[in-house]
């Protein structure tokens, strides 16, 4: 009897299809369940880890800041330049403010006085005003009350503590004395640290309660979300004020230290398990496969990027040693290499050190913009390679300055060869940008071991003289000398002493030369001249204290000083004008020209009846800020004179440019008039009062002593006369006398009284 083949089928199906099928239904079915519970029991473990990872990560951000602000803040020299009586406010932020943000992303840096007063601050990399921690303040008080209260920052710790929260650590030490918290600044949530000024060493101490202290902010923004991310391999990091979270997305509360919630953080967690779910497919083959060539792709990734570390270690070792920009060794490897060069020199060995500097490189800068700058300085670090031998060192230290080892020396003519050498090159013009530049160097020289053997002394003694290189017209060289040493001692205390007289105001007096009608008579003006009567050294000459002023920057300060006295003597005698002579170093502020029109306007004075005195020097400079400053003074009313004309390039191109309303003719024209000797004189000056007089200008002499040189230049049609012949310098008392007295007797009376 035979079954038919449906019933067969039939039964197949049914004992051992159906049964296979179920069973390996359910092997499938509990196999996946197993998978997804697998995954989903992996992804909570994840996402439980990143969840600790993240908050971790927050809260160790706070005790970051301070570790990093402790870096700075326990330093010597920070103590020491914080509490010098004039601080280097350029290296404050180039040292502290703008390497915190460059290093660590700092985003904002205080500094603050021992009273809490602010006297620095840096917002995003730049220098800021300091009163802008007057904004901040409200929000960081607390944090700075911390640090200055030891037991209060305890006791802070010990509250966060009970509070449950971690972002916030206090300490202090022999070293350190801090204070840091996670908060709110300017309604952004951030971590913020305070950590009080203390000395790395024993050899510079400071009073307990005169510390300074640093206070850094760093907002929770997208920089730190990416900084975040990359340490924890967290993805699609985000802030968010409320709980945003979408479909995938996990949220973590962030609260203040006193518990205050200000926003989450939200990120799509990694999920492991379900990637696995997606990865794994239903041929073992293919994932195999799959697994080897990833292996494989794995494997070559890691050896690319071996080499690539290696790579970037050797780039990095050179340039911690050298200078980006030209390639040279930099002040780190220079000084390596003259340390062993003092080595050999102690065995027998000669050296020179020369310091460089290029001359006329700002104006190229300013002019030619920072590219061609860098462009200079690369041609030229170029041209100083190659005139030094393989033996010698030749470092960038910064800016235009360099610096030069030359080892092997038998005697100067080495050192002056070499000299020789570069000035050749340096003169050689440069092609910058499509247009050549021609600058200058100066050299200062030390010789070693005839000036010591210790590297700093000798880099101070090279330094000095460069500065005599410079002083002494530039483009040349100089070998340091005892004398200079004595020279720059001089010099400091002249700084120091004349500080100090601009706080007291002691010894410090402006006189006054009449200045007349080139007839004569009557006087019409005034020439404002500082003097500084010493208490112990006498009367110190102005062409001794003015370049150190100007040198220090104490020429603002003083100048200013000087304007309001010939502000209040303007008032005096509104009929006459005051001449004030300006320095080219008080230009360089782009607030200058506003600053001289807020003193007169404050000192109640007429700026039509005010007199600016200004050097061809200072008209040759020709940047922005000194046609910008002419140019508002000249629209606010005062009258621009130039001083001391013809004595410079007495370009005809300036005086059009600059728009002066007068020119001073030099003394030493003036003086050699009627001299056999000198017939040129008088011509000279005929031309001046010509080319014045057609331009529209006022024409005044200075400088006159007799009566033939009053007719002679009163002939020639000068506007106005200034010298001795009608008054020396005098105070201002005694110039009433003279407004009534007619300046033939004023001869007399100066004729009486020595000179000054």
């Amino acid at each position: 009897m035979f079954r038919s083949p449906s019933r067969s089928a039939s039964r197949f199906e049914t004992r051992f299809l159906l049964p296979i099928g179920a069973v390996t239904l359910a092997a499938i079915v509990l196999s996946a369940a197993a998978m997804f519970i697998a995954a989903h029991q992996s992804d909570s473990i994840s996402v439980a880890r990143q969840i600790r990872t993240t908050r971790h990560a927050i809260n160790s951000s706070v005790y970051e800041l301070s570790k990093q602000q402790q870096t700075i803040a326990v330093w010597d020299q920070a103590v020491q330049e914080l509490h010098s009586p004039s601080t280097n406010w350029q290296w404050v932020n180039e040292e502290i403010g703008v390497w915190l943000h460059q290093l660590f992303g700092h985003d904002q840096v205080y500094i603050l006085d021992p009273r809490n007063a602010p006297v620095y601050a840096m917002m995003d990399g730049e220098r800021a005003s300091a009163d802008q921690f007057l904004r901040v303040k409200p929000d960081l008080q607390a944090l700075i009350d911390g640090v200055r209260d030891p037991v209060h920052a305890e006791q802070n710790r010990q509250n966060h503590s009970r509070l449950g929260q971690a972002a916030s650590v206090a300490g202090s030490g022999d070293k350190v004395e801090f204070d840091a918290h996670f908060l709110e600044v300017l309604g952004r949530p951030a971590a913020a640290s305070a950590m009080k000024f203390m000395p790395s060493t024993e050899a510079v101490t400071q009073e307990p309660g005169s510390e300074f202290v640093i206070v850094s902010v760093r907002f929770l923004d997208s920089d730190f979300l990416r900084e975040l991310s990359e340490r924890n391999l967290i993805d699609g990091v985000r802030l968010s004020r409320l709980d945003t979270t979408a479909s995938g997305e996990k949220a973590l509360p962030l609260t203040s230290d006193l518990g205050h919630p200000f926003g989450y953080f939200i990120w799509a967690p990694e999920l492991p398990g379900t990637k696995i779910l997606w990865i794994l497919g239903p041929i073992a083959g293919l994932v195999l496969a799959a697994v080897v060539m990833m292996m494989a792709l794995l494997v070559r990734w890691l050896r690319r990027s071996m080499l690539e570390l290696q790579a970037s270690e050797a780039h990095a070792q050179h340039l911690a040693s050298h200078d980006v920009l030209t390639g040279l060794p930099n002040r780190s490897l220079f000084d390596e290499r003259l340390d062993q060069a003092l080595v050999r020199t102690r065995r027998g060995d000669r050296l020179a050190l020369l310091t460089l500097d290029l001359d006329r490189f700002k104006q190229v800068n300013d002019t030619l913009g920072h590219v061609a700058g860098d462009t200079l300085i690369r041609e030229f670090a170029g041209r100083l390679s190659g005139l030094v031998r393989s033996t010698d060192t030749v470092a960038r230290l910064g800016g235009d300055e360099f610096a030069i080892v030359q080892t092997g020396i038998q005697d100067r003519h080495d050192v002056d060869a070499l000299c020789a050498r570069i000035f050749e090159a340096v003169r050689q013009p440069f092609d910058l940008l499509g247009r050549q530049a021609f600058v200058g160097a100066s050299i200062g020289v030390v010789l070693a071991p005839e000036a010591g053997l210790d590297r700093a002394e000798l880099m101070r003694k090279a330094d000095i003289a460069l500065y005599h290189a410079k002083d002494e017209g530039r483009d040349c060289h100089r070998y340091f000398t005892r004398p200079m040493d004595d020279t720059i001692k001089r010099r400091a205390i002249i700084e120091e002493e004349l500080r100090t007289a601009l706080v007291s105001g002691e010894g410090l007096k402006v006189f006054y030369q009449p200045q007349v009608a080139g007839a004569g008579d009557p006087m019409i003006g005034l020439e404002a001249l500082i003097r500084w009567e010493h208490p112990t050294r006498g009367l110190i000459t102005p062409d001794q204290f003015i370049p150190v002023a100007e040198e220090t920057g104490l020429i603002v300060p003083l100048g200013e000083w000087v304007l309001r006295q010939a502000c209040a003597t303007s008032r005096r005698w509104p009929h006459l004008f005051v001449a004030v002579n300006l320095s080219p170093v008080q230009f360089r502020s782009s607030e200058f020209a506003k600053r001289v029109i807020e003193i007169v306007r404050e000192c109640g004075a007429d700026p039509h009846r005010i007199e600016l005195e200004v050097t061809e020097g200072t008209l040759l400079e020709n940047d922005e800020f000194t046609r910008g400053a002419l140019d508002t003074l000249r629209v606010a009313g005062f009258r621009i004179a130039l001083d001391d004309f013809g004595t410079g390039y007495s370009s005809l191109s300036y005086l059009r440019q600059y728009e002066v309303d007068k020119i001073k003719i030099d003394r030493s024209f003036t003086q050699h008039l009627g001299h056999a000797a000198d017939e040129d004189s008088a011509a000279i000056i005929t031309a001046i009062v010509a080319l014045g007089h057609t331009l529209g200008l006022t024409v005044a002499a200075e400088g006159v002593e007799t009566e033939d040189q009053w007719q002679a230049l009163a002939a020639m049609g000068c506007d106005e006369l200034q010298g001795y012949l009608f008054s020396r310098a005098i105070p201002e008392d005694e110039v009433a006398d003279l407004l009534v007295t007619p300046h033939r007797v004023r001869k007399l009376l100066s004729e009486r009284v020595p000179m000054s």
